[in-house]
């Protein structure tokens, strides 16, 4: 009942901020980050507006977009029409804004860029120039993006229509280019408009059976937004055509190669393609190009303006997290040390629960809640927490010599009064190791809640995968590792005072 009234209670928040806040939306690689600031600045001369970056793949980002926790996002025309709508071939457009309207969505603007899928070897691999020659080569290893493979327009049809033998590895998008250059993998899956094409002088195999269909840039919206927001919405349409192929190309080198963060890259391109409409506001935004790119270092990544806020979230969704599995798995511990019959079965659901992937907990928890962010996050965070607390309870009240309950017994006490003033504070210290032990896996597990747009520390992780910066990545592991230390140094001195407390009741 509390998670359920919590999940009421931030969502009618989320709903009633939603209602003067433009949310735009943003996959978890370079180019959707930047698509997805282009348009937030472009908005916010006109409306208050609030970018959820790096929010995930395609099911996570249009179940935002559904649940009405985003407004619009970058997407790409081949992705709505053959992985969204399902299609097993092109539809035309219309037909695309159709089936789309139902569902209260439409797709408009496009950017003016084609951005299909492609497979990519290393310069210097020996006559690989189509994809219809990956079939005679069945020792290739392939690297290919967890998306990639699961797509309905990725690997699978792909294997199908050129016959290909190889078992693709799951391998993350940001790191893809150098585990190939390392000859870690012989093929990787890449954007047509990834800087590091050209960087690492990668080939691009043909596609010579023309599989891969057109994947134009345009923008997936909520038909309420242009009309809750016409000002921004006027203001978003001239982007139309405007950015090129040649301009995102050098947008994503800005950000990967060069180390610049989305926003400035964004802000520049901006100050040098003003919309006709929008410079005066652009220009008191201060939209003005950079000197020079200056890649920042491991230091100012550490110690940005964010760190504070995103510090906040993440204590934010750590102590609210274990404080409802205390609330949730303590009774249940007590239960399980009372009833032994259903003692295996509840530490066997607690159990079982912790089991369940991060990632697919969040991508199933999405449409039961009917939103992303802080809710969903913390359902996940609880799911995680309850086993230790659960399983150290019971163990904590089984260890309770029967001597003390007898006693308690015989001087009148009933149940719960032995319970609350004599089982408890004596198995005290065993639930305090175990809620110790849910808080201390909560800091680290509570990076993946930026993959929702929860915030915290593993919104730096997560752009450090999309650009493989190791500076960014080492500027939210820092932070998540020094606050598990000083949690569990903070939960070690309760648990002394605990040991003490329980030595002077037993002196009196």
């Amino acid at each position: 009942m509390l998670v359920i009234f919590l999940a009421l209670w931030f969502g009618g928040a989320a709903c009633a901020a939603s209602g003067d806040t433009l949310h735009v939306g943003s996959k978890r690689f370079t180019e959707s980050y930047i698509l997805g600031e282009v348009l937030a600045q472009t908005s916010s001369p006109h409306a208050k507006v609030e970018h959820l970056q790096g929010l995930g793949n395609t099911a996570i980002v249009l179940a935002a977009l559904q649940a009405g926790r985003i407004d619009v996002y970058p997407e790409y025309l081949g992705t709505i029409d053959l992985e969204i709508l399902k299609h097993q071939q092109a539809a035309p457009l219309e037909q695309i804004r159709r089936e789309l309207a139902p569902m209260g969505l439409g797709v408009a603007v496009p950017l003016g860029f084609n951005n299909t899928y492609a497979l990519a070897v290393r310069g210097d691999a020996d006559g690989l120039k189509k994809l219809s020659e990956l079939v005679t080569q069945p020792r290739l290893r392939f690297g290919l993006s967890h998306e990639f493979i699961g797509r309905a327009d990725g690997w699978p049809g792909l294997a199908k229509r050129y016959g290909l033998p190889q078992r693709p590895e799951g391998l993350d998008h940001g790191i893809a280019y150098e585990a190939l250059m390392q000859r870690q993998v012989d093929v990787i899956d890449i954007y047509s408009t990834d800087a590091k094409i050209r960087q690492y002088g990668l080939r691009v195999l043909e596609d010579d059976r023309a599989y891969f269909p057109r994947y134009d840039a345009v923008l997936l919206y909520r038909l309420d937004a242009a009309e809750r927001f016409p000002a921004a919405w006027k203001a978003i349409t001239q982007l139309e055509g405007r950015i090129s192929a040649a301009d995102m190309i050098a947008m994503n080198a800005a950000a990967e190669i060069d180390g610049q963060n989305f926003a400035n890259v964004a802000r520049d391109w901006l100050a040098a393609h003003k919309p006709l409409a929008s410079g005066a506001a652009l220009t008191a935004a201060g939209a003005a190009p950079a000197a020079a790119p200056v890649r920042d270092g491991l230091m100012a990544k550490l110690f940005d303006k964010n760190l504070w806020p995103q510090t906040r979230q993440h204590l934010t969704l750590v102590l609210v997290a274990v404080l409802l599995a205390c609330v949730i798995g303590i009774p249940m511990g007590v239960l399980a040390a009372a009833l032994p019959r259903l003692r295996q079965v509840v530490l066997g659901l607690a159990g079982v629960l912790q089991t369940v992937p991060s990632l697919a907990l969040l991508a199933l928890l999405i449409p039961l809640l009917g939103m992303i962010g802080t809710v969903p996050a913390l359902v996940a965070l609880l799911v995680y927490a309850l086993l230790p607390i659960v399983r150290n309870t019971c163990t904590g009240l089984l260890q309770v010599p029967e001597g003390l309950r007898l006693a308690a017994q015989a001087l009148g006490l009933r149940p719960w009064q032995r319970l609350v003033h004599v089982e408890l504070p004596l198995a005290l210290p065993v639930i305090l190791a175990g809620v110790k032990t849910a808080a201390v896996m909560s800091v680290g597990t509570a990076t993946i809640a930026a993959f929702i747009g929860a915030g915290g520390y593993g919104e730096r992780i997560t752009i450090g995968l999309a650009l493989n910066d190791n500076d960014m990545l080492l500027a939210g592991a820092i932070p998540a590792a020094l606050l598990a230390l000083l949690t569990q140094a903070a939960f070690e001195l309760l648990e002394r005072l605990a040991v003490r407390g329980r030595a002077a009741s037993q002196r009196v």
